[in-house]
């Protein structure tokens, strides 16, 4: 698209400005891309994005073998999550400063052959050299920083309104959906082989023709395309990285949305991590399975709780996407609403599956799966937030932002947090499994008191929804019609009037 300017009048000008200044205003050429492209290219991020959350917790799939293997301890074997994470949040702002500027598809090619590669190399590591095991899972979480980063601000360019909203939501279906066949792969690749190894060798094959489709079927768009605007009009300056985290610092709708996220990272890395070993303890309890003496142990827990994060993360991305784009036509603040009511219902009722495990085994099922499908509401929900309250040229950087925020204070210390629980319990108990169980109960406990404050944090982003929406909308058309793009805009700067020109409505 173009800024169209007034014809020049007798006095040689433009409205309020001369023929430089027009010269100013005109953007980027118009960019466009067959719908059935863009369809394409967000098949491939799927596809991608399940790759991404398989390498996840794969290794949680198979925790009790690594166990056994390197000889270590539940409060080193939540260490291996806390690194991974780790290592994902240190380099997540740098992949999101290198999204807003460079070339994303190229970005994203490097994240995945880091991580793949890693994955790959890390079978191979002999019992002796566990922290070089470690080392490896760091640079996974490297690798698949790039690709949570960028991934969905591609998509963001791509789709606009209720079809980013959709495309948004069966990409995070792949939250779950991989998360869940990363315990499952895990499982059964075990099973057939005997060596949990063989878990970590078949996952580069798939990674390496996700690689070919990204180089092939993937465009990397403008800033902003998908709501017309372009990226920034041509000769204003960019700005610089202080300026957008001092933005991002004030849009208080990202500030509480990020703090809600935090506390269902913080929920879903313990969850995700230490519940299958949770199933698999409650079930020596209730007699049903004997106590893992050496490996291969059984992995039926890592398979039945993988088939309940693949179901509900699906049922529950979906319900939370579609009820979101139906309740936004009656209420604008729909979105954070429906987060804030999730998770406070979630909190209930993963207490009662805590509670009730020893006890009554099914329904503590029951009440897990009700607490993993509230969950899985908000992820494609969160991100529409983040997308409709910042502006374009920076949308990289606050999905940076927010990862690392989410997990610095969220799932990279709550595996760690809850394996170190456990152990300090277990030290004043007897050894017995029944005392191993409770351990590994009370240390969850606290996930139910984080996710309520991430309800609350979300009710905090209601209030600022709408005012910062406005604001980002504002200032992206400013932008686009030749304001310099600043991180220091406030509400009066977007008040100002401005030079003439028109700009096509998203």
């Amino acid at each position: 698209m173009s800024v169209e300017c007034s014809e020049p009048n007798p006095g040689g000008l433009s409205g309020a400005s001369g023929s430089d200044q027009c010269s100013l205003l005109t953007t980027s050429a118009s960019w466009s891309l067959p719908r059935w492209r863009a369809y394409v290219a967000a098949a491939v991020l799927c596809y991608i994005n399940l790759l991404n959350y398989m390498n996840w917790f794969i290794i949680a799939g198979v925790l009790l073998d690594v166990q056994k293997f390197f000889n270590i301890s539940d409060s080193n074997a939540g260490l291996l999550q806390t690194v991974f994470i780790g290592c994902l949040l240190l380099s997540a702002p740098l992949f999101g400063y290198l999204g807003d500027r460079y070339n994303r598809k190229i970005i994203l090619s490097f994240g995945i052959l880091l991580w793949s590669g890693a994955g790959l190399s890390s079978s191979f590591i002999f019992s002796q050299y566990s922290w070089l095991f470690f080392l490896s899972r760091g640079a996974v979480g490297t690798g698949t920083a790039s690709y949570s980063t960028i991934a969905p601000t591609v998509l963001g360019d791509l789709f606009v309104r209720d079809q980013r909203t959709r495309v948004l939501a069966i990409f995070y279906i792949f939250i779950p959906v991989g998360s869940g066949l990363g315990y499952v792969l895990g499982s059964v690749v075990t099973k057939l082989t005997g060596d949990w190894h063989w878990a970590l060798r078949i996952m580069p094959c798939l990674e390496a023709v996700a690689l070919i489709l990204l180089i092939v079927l993937v465009p990397d768009p403008p800033r902003g395309a998908a709501e017309k605007l372009g990226e920034v009009a041509s000769g204003a300056p960019r700005s610089s990285w202080c300026q957008d985290i001092r933005y991002l610092g004030r849009n208080w709708s990202f500030v509480w949305s990020t703090l809600g996220v935090t506390s269902m990272a913080f929920v879903t890395g313990a969850l995700g991590f230490w519940a299958p070993k949770f199933l698999f303890e409650a079930r020596v309890v209730h007699g049903l399975q004997l106590p893992c003496i050496k490996e291969p142990c059984s992995s039926q827990d890592s398979l039945i709780f993988g088939v309940l994060t693949v179901v509900t993360g699906i049922i529950g991305v979906i319900l939370g996407a579609e009820a979101s784009r139906r309740y936004k036509k009656v209420n604008p603040r729909a979105e954070p609403l429906i987060c804030a009511s999730s998770l406070f219902v979630a909190a209930p009722c993963l207490f009662l599956a805590l509670i009730l495990a020893p006890t009554v085994l099914l329904a503590s099922y029951v009440f897990l799966a009700l607490g993993e499908l509230l969950l899985s509401c908000n992820w494609a929900v969160v991100t529409d937030i983040l997308l409709s309250v910042v502006v374009p040229r920076c949308r990289g950087t606050a999905a940076a932002l927010q990862i690392t925020v989410g997990h610095i204070l969220g799932d990279a210390g709550s595996p760690y947090l809850t394996g170190l629980i456990s152990s300090t319990l277990r030290a004043r108990r007897p050894d017995s499994y029944l005392q191993r169980f409770f351990s590994l109960q009370q240390s969850f406990l606290c996930c139910t008191f984080v996710i309520a404050l991430g309800g609350g944090c979300f009710l905090l982003t209601a209030l600022h929804l709408e005012r910062d929406q406005a604001q980002a909308q504002a200032q992206a058309q400013q932008s686009a019609t030749g304001i310099p793009a600043s991180g220091d805009m406030d509400s009066d700067d977007l008040k100002r009037p401005h030079l003439s020109g028109s700009t096509e409505a998203p």
